[in-house]
This record gives structure tokens, sequence and C-alpha cells, in this order.
């Protein structure tokens, strides 16, 4: 069964669910939008979008050390109160979401956090590369914004596939937490260190 772009677009505008989780729907729905609304909602993964506004002034901060002590990274996922950032299920996502920095090197937290020059160098490279190939002009412009789509997915943590399973992506994996536990949540910082290599901090600013 194909699963059209567009029909994930609908989805996602009419739910705020993931991704990924809105495939799931419409595979299980047979492609009838309704359908694929009413599961997400049985699911808890529809509601998790009108929690987005809400403020995020509590959380943790959580170390994770890998590879016998050469790479570490210092994560902070913010929620909406101290008794939901004590939970197991808060703590386990912080931890995965730590271990998947570790192992997958994201350099953003999301693509509005990346700097408008990089933007432009990157597409400037991109529409290069399509021109050396032998493109026609009229196709360069798009070649280099999908390009660019590709360069979000494999530099922007909540973009990237979860290291643990490929099926969802770092943002799925929030919603579905956002879902499960009744609050917002946000990734808000990252830092990651790894042994003979420089270490960039990345944060998005705090919920009002």
């Amino acid at each position: 069964m194909e699963i059209s772009a567009a029909k994930v677009k609908e989805l996602r505008s009419m739910t705020g669910a993931g991704i990924m989780d809105c495939k799931r729907a419409l595979k299980e729905s047979e492609l009838d939008i309704d359908r694929a609304v009413t599961f997400l909602r049985e699911k808890g993964l529809a509601a998790a979008s009108k929690k987005a506004g809400r403020a995020t002034s509590e959380g943790l901060v959580t170390p994770y050390i890998h590879s016998g002590g050469k790479i570490g990274v210092i994560v902070e996922v913010n929620c909406e109160t101290d008794f939901v950032a004590k939970t197991d299920d808060f703590q386990g996502l912080t931890r995965d979401i730590a271990m998947h920095v570790a192992a997958m090197n994201p350099l953003y937290v999301q693509r509005e956090d990346v700097p408008a020059d990089v933007i432009e160098k990157e597409k400037d490279i991109y529409k290069a590369q399509a021109k050396e190939s032998g493109k026609p002009e009229k196709v360069i412009e798009k070649i280099a914004e999908g390009k660019l789509d590709k360069f979000y997915k494999d530099n922007c943590l909540l973009e990237q596939q979860f290291v643990k399973n490929n099926d969802q992506t770092i943002g799925d994996l929030l919603t579905e937490a956002i879902a499960k536990l009744g609050e917002n949540m946000q990734i808000n910082r990252f830092t990651r260190y790894a042994i003979g290599e420089g270490s960039d901090e990345n944060s998005t600013e705090e919920c009002a």
C-alpha cells in the first residue's frame, strides 16, 4: 500500500501527530482519513498537539557516557511538572535521547535552529552540484530544496530516525511521550563531547 506524502501532511495538519504515527494510522485505516484520525485519537497521539503551547519549566538535565568514556552527552529535556520529571517514563525518555545524541551526533535540535548563512551555503553547494551534473536550470532549485530537506533530516535531532527504532523519529518519540504522560515536553538543548573533537552546544528557546 503506497502512502503519499500529501496524505501524511493532511493527517498531520488535522492531528499534529508525528510522521511515522500518521503513516501507521493511514496504513491501519487503509488510507481513510477519518478512520486514521480516530485511530490516532484512540492512541492519544492526536491530543499531544494541543499541549504544545503550554509552559515547560521543569524537567531533567541528563548525562550519558558512551564508548568507554570516549563520548559524553548532556541533554536538557523540559516538561510541565516536577511530578512527571521524576517518573521512570520521563527519565527513560531523556536517557534514550542522550544516547541517541551520542550515537548520531546531530548539529541542531530542530530545523528552525539552523543559521540562515548555513542554509544558504548548503543550497549554493547543492545548486552547483546539480548544475555540474547537467541538470536543467528549471529543476535546479527544486533539487536544492530536496537535498536541503535531507540535510535537516540528517542533522536536526527532532527529524533524525531514532537509533533504537528506525520506524520513528526523535520528534515522534517525543510526541508519544507527551501523549502518554499528558504534559507538554521540549528538548531544550544538548552538548556532545568526544575525545579528539570539538564540542558544540545546541539549543532552542524554552516555551513561554
